[in-house]
Order: structure tokens, then sequence, then C-alpha cells
């Protein structure tokens, strides 16, 4: 017997002319580890929150869901609350008391337990987590990746059978979601817990997984082993927006033809990447007939001069020089001496771990937050906009047009114009708070765009977007630097910065460390680098992304 079962299950939400959800099937075993994966929009959200009793959103329902035999509708609470783990995309959301103990503690207080099992309980999930230094702190002062931890660890001291995440990864910097993604694998593999789990960043869950379902349009369209799935995808003539967000070891070998036995991690895909070159060896492409002397030397010199996103610098438009900042007087200092300085025309990414003062330095450069030391400066006739990390506190109608047409100023077609570029047609009168995390971002995206600002600073602009999204907005961002338009982006998002960024810096202790070009920032760095570039770095040193990989391994197949 299943430990989760759906039946035909069908959901709209209200006024929505299109099912959300439209006749899904699925069964997850215990124990059993599941992606489930697609495109943004596509009804994953929805679809967990269907599992789980207490989220499950208005609108029309038909179809079961069953956990166990039981129908989940008639789950005693205690058992639904105990038993059904839920992380969410945002962990401020499901956060409910001050302190990192008694959060830990609050779930087994609600459940009646005795005094002594909870605390045995609670220390048992702190020494599980490694949270012996935080233990006592408040949840205020935590990073994300500690609040994500947190969070994890709350429900999991419940003794919960299945463990559903959303996303659990979109606001945690490349480190601290790789340590949560390595926790989940742990509570799966050594523990029994059944894991549901949708994520855009596959390159960690993907190999892992016992099985990969995939969604579009609130259908699903396929469910089987990792491999299988990977296969399919890039047999595919016509590549869905899924096959995108795939592992850079499977894009990669899909796109050089070698579809058979895909490498779905870095470390098989850097062992098919040394055999090809092996295999190379006194090819007629290579130099003095060592295949790995040609791989070296692979860049031209052309390509090493001028990274795909440098440009040349105009004048500067926004400005910020030795930035002290602290959020109380007794408070450590988050900005220590930070510096920027952003081009006309630039296209600029911050990255650095959570807690490193990235939004902190935005809110700072936007005129919300004061520096105690250290002045900002925006040219006179430049207009800046800002996107928060909270996408959702621009909101101020009730329905996708009505934000819409107020950013627009009664423009009712720019407003239907902004709709269409961002793919929100169908979710004309969606209520705001009823969107997924990639049509959030979208709509906000949407709203600040047609205030025609001349700046645009976006924190973490592609949370929840699926990699065909980010494509489209990165083409959007280069479009308006084309025109003149300077963007300074904060981002988590390695891949994103590495593919479309102009300038790259490195936020750490308060200051920018480490700046440069895409190619020179992210070229040689073991975790703050691409998963391109981790495969292939040791034969070609300055490719960052698949598509520079696949074209240096071709011209070494010549």
């Amino acid at each position: 017997m299943a430990l989760l079962s759906i039946e035909n299950l069908s959901f709209a939400y209200p006024g929505a002319p299109e099912r959300a959800l439209d006749d899904i099937n699925l069964e997850i075993e215990k124990g059993e580890y599941v992606v489930l994966c697609g495109p943004s929009g596509c009804g994953k959200t929805t679809l967990l929150c269907q599992v789980k009793p207490g989220l499950v959103p208005a609108g029309a329902r038909e179809g079961s869901v069953y956990y166990g035999n039981t129908l989940l509708s008639e789950l005693p609470e205690l058992t639904a609350a105990s038993e059904i783990g839920f992380v969410q995309q945002n962990p401020d959301n499901q956060i409910v008391t001050d302190f990192v103990w008694h959060e830990l503690a609050f779930g087994l207080e609600n459940m009646g337990l005795p005094v002594p099992v909870i605390r045995r309980r609670v220390a048992e999930m702190a020494a599980f987590f490694g949270m012996e230094s935080w233990f006592r702190n408040k949840t205020a002062e935590l990073s994300g990746g500690q609040k994500q931890l947190m969070n994890l660890a709350s429900a999991l001291a419940m003794n919960p059978k299945l463990l559903i995440f959303d996303e659990p990864t979109s606001m945690l910097d490349p480190l601290a979601a790789r340590s949560l993604l390595q926790a989940v694998q742990r509570i799966n593999r050594e523990l029994g817990v059944a894991v549901l789990l949708t994520e855009h960043r596959l390159d960690e869950v993907f190999p892992v997984a016992d099985r990969v379902v995939t969604m579009d349009k609130g259908r699903i369209l396929t469910s089987g082993a990792p491999a299988r799935i990977a296969k399919e995808l890039a047999d595919s003539p016509d590549k869905s927006r899924i096959y995108f967000g795939l592992p850079a070891s499977v894009r990669i070998f899909s796109e050089l033809g070698q579809t058979d036995d895909l490498p779905l991690t870095v470390r098989d895909g850097r062992k098919r990447l040394e055999e090809m070159v092996q295999k190379c060896e006194g090819g007629p492409g290579t130099r003095n007939g060592d295949a790995s002397s040609f791989a070296m030397g692979a860049v031209s010199e052309e390509e090493s001069e001028k990274s795909p996103g440098d440009t040349q610098k105009g004048r500067t438009v926004l400005e910020g020089k030795e930035l002290w900042f602290r959020y109380t007087e007794s408070s450590k200092d988050v900005l220590r001496g930070a510096s920027i300085r952003l081009y006309e025309g630039e296209f600029f990414c911050l990255l650095g771990g959570n807690g490193a003062g990235k939004t902190t330095l935005l809110r700072i450069l936007a005129g919300l937050s004061k520096p105690y030391r250290g002045r900002t400066r925006l040219s006179r006739d430049k207009i800046l906009c800002m996107l928060p990390q909270n996408a959702k506190a621009l909101f101020v109608a009730d329905t996708v047009f009505k934000e819409l047409l107020d950013s627009s100023e009664g423009d009712a077609q720019a407003a239907m114009d902004m709709m269409s570029l961002m793919e929100l047609e169908k979710l004309a009168e969606r209520h705001p708070y009823d969107l997924s995390g990639g049509e959030t971002q979208r709509l906000a995206l949407g709203k600040l765009l047609l205030k025609n600002a001349d700046v645009l600073i976006l924190d973490e602009p592609t949370k929840g977007l699926d990699a065909y999204a980010k494509a489209q907005l990165a083409k959007i961002l280069k479009d308006l630097c084309g025109k003149g338009v300077s963007v300074l982006v904060v981002t988590h998002d390695v891949e994103f910065a590495a593919n479309y960024a102009d300038h790259c810096a490195l936020v750490f202790d308060g200051q920018l460390m480490s700046e440069g070009s895409a190619r020179d920032f992210f070229a040689g760095n073991r975790f703050y680098t691409t998963d391109a570039n981790r495969i292939a770095g040791e034969f070609f040193p300055m490719d960052i992304r698949c598509e520079e990989v696949i074209d240096s391994c071709r011209k070494l197949q010549q």
C-alpha cells in the first residue's frame, strides 16, 4: 500500500478560466524520494498544498487524496500535523516563535507531549543538524540557511512519515542550499522518511532521487528513474522547458549526441570528459598529438580578452562609497566600508552568502536605509526602482491585471502588453496572492518595468523561475541595458549570473571582496562557480557556461 495516493485530482482557483491541476494521478511509496519538476506556474505548488491539510487553497476540487488507506479530508488533525511535514519556499513564512529552541519545541507542545519527551526530541534534532552553537539564538538573527534548517528540524521533530518541500533552496546561497539538500538526503536514506520535493536547481536533487515526476500545464507528463527521464528529455526533438533546467552534465553530453547512459553528476561528467579528451589524443585537431594540451589552449585569444558579458564602461549612474551600517547601536556592523559603482547600461550581479549584507546594501543604494558612515549618489537625471526580496510587498490590487494597470497609471494597453511579455495573460483575473512563486516574481517585475526606470535594483529576481523563464527575464534585462538602463541584481543563482551578467562581485564580511567580468569572476573558483566549470575546468579553465564547454568539446573532436 502506498503512503500517499492521488487519484484523478483536478483543481481550479476561484474565477480561473482553466484548471491549475488536471486529472492528476500519483503515488508515493514509504521511504521514497520523489522530485517534482516543471516550468514556473505548471501547478507544482498547488499540487503540494493539496497534500497538506491546512494549506489547501480555496477553489473547485475533484478527485481524492489518500494517506495510507484514509482519505486526507478524514485524517485526524493530529496525525496530519505530525506525520505530514511541509517546508515552504520562504523560511520566514512558517517561523512562529522568537527563539530557536522554542521553535523546535512548538509543534511538540501543541501535540501535548510530556516535557521529558519534548526535551529529548529537541536535543536530538539540534544534535542531528549541528545546531548547538545557535540553539539559543533569536530566530530573527539567523541566516536564511539556518532558518530553513530550523524549519526542517521542527518538522522532523514530530516524527513525520512524509516530508514535503516547496523549492526550499530558492532563497539560499549555493553553499547553504547544498547543505540543506544534503540534510534532506540524510533524512531520507538514514531515517526512511519519504520526500516529495519541488526544485528548480536540479543539479543537486536529480541524481539522488528515486523517481522524477515532470509536470506541465497542470498535468503529469512523465514519471520514472532520473536516468530514464533525462534520456527522454534529451532525445526529444522539441526540447521542453524542463530540459533547460537539467544538470549541466546532462545538457552538455546531450548536445554532444551522447544520450546513452547520460552522466547525472559533476563527478561523472568530469570523468566522461576526461575519457573524451584521452580518446582524442593523436587526433587531427590536437597539438603535438596531445589532446590535453589542445584542450587547455582551447580558449582563443579573442575569447580570453573579452567574455560574453563584457561591456564598455559608461558614466557612473549609482555609487556607494565607504558604506558602514548596523541595525542597532549595539549590534555588529553589517556593512564595513563597502563601495560599489554601477555604470550606465551595465548588468551587475552581487553574490554572497546569506547574511553577508547584500540586501542591506541594496536598501541603502535605494535610499530605504541610511548608513552611519559613507554616502550614496544617484545621477540627478535617473529614476530608480527596486524589487524587494518579498515581491508581494509591491501588490496593492485584487487581480493581476489591476496590479499592472496600477503601475501603468491606467494605460490598459500597456498593462496588457506587459501581461503578455511576462506570460500572465491566463492569470489576469487571479488574485496576486494565489500565484506560484515564479508567477509572483514575474508580476512584480512587470510592475517595475512599467515605471520606465533608468536604474533597476532587483533582490533575488529569479526566485521561483525555471531555467527557461530566467533566460526570458535575462533577455528583457539585457535589452533594457542596451537602451541605457542600468541593472543591479542580488542573486544566489550562480548559473544566471555566469550566463548573463556583465560584471560580478562577491559580498563577504560587509565588503565587496572580489570583482570582475563574469568569466574572470567564476573561472577557477571551487564553490562560487558553475557546474559547467566544475566539469570542464581541468581542460577548459575559462569555460563557465554549458554552451562554451559544448563548443570546446566540438572543437576538440574536429
